[in-house]
């Protein structure tokens, strides 16, 4: 038993890589699922076909390898954060469609709780501020608005869950209904001090708290994948939300160590150790990992919007037909158009937290084409990273960390992340393996599976491919910021 499966369960696909006894992936797999949007600012997944691309992914990487499933000690799961699932106990089957992160459709609640002078017994216990983006009021909507179902979960027949609750579910033919500490404290349920769901939340959300799964450490004993889905039956040993996978995967143990992770969306911790760090400038405090009952913290900053842009090139305007060809085409744009593009398609995130926000182009001329439309695209990404670092720095007080850690897919490019440490004014290094977040999950369960190695040893394994280093001269950086900013706010004053 020297292998590791990995289940990668992210907003547009699902992932499953098997790694050696040395942490090396040996073989993976990979199936996009589709994306539902009922209205402007929806976002759903059907949980089911989610379902189905975890246990086709994880079959066919098994496959790949031409190893036994018995030789497999251990499944880490690591998965989208904050989507939200309602499934019945007995039939197993949801109610709803699963709501997404991205989803806004509680905008108009949430705004209710504040107005009520709510946040702040939500961010003294939870570290989040009230807003669409977490679990809550996503499962407050389902018992509202779906036929029976608030009757059924006070009844005690109904289950809630994010992602990995989901998968550990189904992958232990319901005996299982768990979470790890890191996915809970995204739910804005889950008292990150204490160490449990919050009574005095939970009342005023109206959420039944035997809905709530039971919370167990990163790396702990989560049941047995059921031998007719993978051949043999698996421990699911290991489990972290994508983003406090991806912060382990970069072995972030230390306090002062920063990371950022560009998917869909774009996600920056620092690691803060057994502080929580309660922030002045709109960032989140959260966990960062839970081993042994012990706790480790991180502030968070979240870009709804990173990868998507891209996305939204290739599907929305059509102007490319791969990811890749974007590099291309920011090299080829004119320089002197200074086109801007703030990606508020579902609102804008940390820091401004403005969930009506829609996004908007600025600087168009008669000749902005698809390269100008390409480098606007992937700036974004590096101008919003500058605002999340910009507000830790703020908060962290001592010193900025001084070099960014980066991963996931958007990071092969080059060209992205050269101006990202441009606009940064600071170094971005890129490691050798850039899906740390299924590294990160296969480490947690190969860890309590006993064959990797301790957070010291594994940290010394981390391997530098690149960095990148400032180029820009400091007074052009400033100026493009500065005219950066100003797209933000006319923005949000579009609301």
């Amino acid at each position: 038993m020297t292998h590791i499966l990995a289940i990668d369960q992210g907003t547009t696909s699902t992932r499953a890589i098997l790694f050696d006894g040395d942490l090396r992936p040996v073989t993976s797999a990979q199936q996009e699922f589709a994306q539902h949007f009922p209205r402007s600012g929806w976002v759903e997944h059907d949980a089911n076909e989610i379902w189905d691309s975890v246990l086709a992914t994880a079959r066919e990487a098994i496959d790949r390898a031409g190893i036994a499933p018995s030789d497999i000690a251990g499944i880490g799961i690591t998965n989208q954060r904050e989507t939200t699932v309602v499934w019945d106990r007995d039939t197993g089957e949801p109610v709803h469609n699963a709501i997404v992160w991205q989803d806004r459709r509680t905008a108009d609640y949430c705004r209710e709780l504040r107005d009520a002078g709510f946040e702040e017994t939500i961010t003294s216990r939870t570290g989040l501020l009230i807003d669409p983006y977490f679990s809550a009021t996503k499962l407050r909507w389902i018992l509202e608005n779906v036929d029976g179902a608030r009757a059924r979960a006070q009844a005690g027949k109904l289950a809630f869950g994010t992602i990995d609750s989901w998968l550990i579910w189904k992958l232990t033919g319901g005996k299982a209904h768990l979470t790890d500490a890191t996915n809970a404290a995204r739910t804005m349920l889950y008292d990150i001090a204490k160490g449990r769901w919050s009574r005095t939340i939970c009342d005023r959300l109206d959420v039944p708290m035997d809905m709530l799964p039971e919370v167990r450490d990163c790396a702990a004993d989560f049941g047995m994948a059921q031998s007719d889905l993978l051949g043999a039956e698996i421990a699911i040993l290991g489990v972290a939300g994508d983003q406090q996978a991806a912060c382990v995967g970069q072995a972030c143990f230390k306090p002062g160590m920063l990371k950022s992770t560009y998917g869909t969306g774009c996600f920056a911790l620092l690691n803060t150790g057994d502080q929580m760090v309660r922030s002045e400038h709109r960032l989140l405090s959260t966990i960062a990992y839970q081993l042994d009952g012990k706790v480790t913290y991180a502030l968070e900053g979240s870009i709804f919007v990173a990868g998507a842009v891209v996305q939204w090139l290739r599907d929305g305007l059509h102007i490319i037909e791969a990811a890749s060809q974007t590099q291309t085409l920011a090299e080829s744009a004119d320089p002197n158009q200074e086109l801007i593009i703030v990606p508020a398609f579902t609102g804008l995130g940390a820091p401004y937290w403005e969930a009506e926000s829609r996004g908007a182009v600025f600087g168009l001329t008669r000749n902005s084409g698809p390269a100008e439309f390409a480098r606007a695209a992937l700036e974004s990404v590096g101008f919003q990273t500058r605002d999340l670092l910009a507000a830790m720095q703020a908060d962290w007080a001592d010193d900025a960390p001084p070099t960014l850690r980066v991963d996931g897919g958007m990071t092969a490019s080059d060209w992205a992340m050269q101006f990202l440490a441009d606009i940064l004014g600071a170094p971005v290094d890129r490691p050798e393996v850039l899906e740390t977040t299924a590294l990160g999950a296969a480490w947690l369960a190969g860890h309590k599976a006993g064959i990797y190695p301790d957070q010291e040893a594994f940290a010394k394994s981390w391997a530098l491919e690149r960095t990148f280093t400032p180029q820009m001269p400091e007074d052009v950086r400033e100026a493009r910021y500065a005219r950066w900013q100003k797209a933000v706010k006319a923005t949000i004053a579009a609301i």
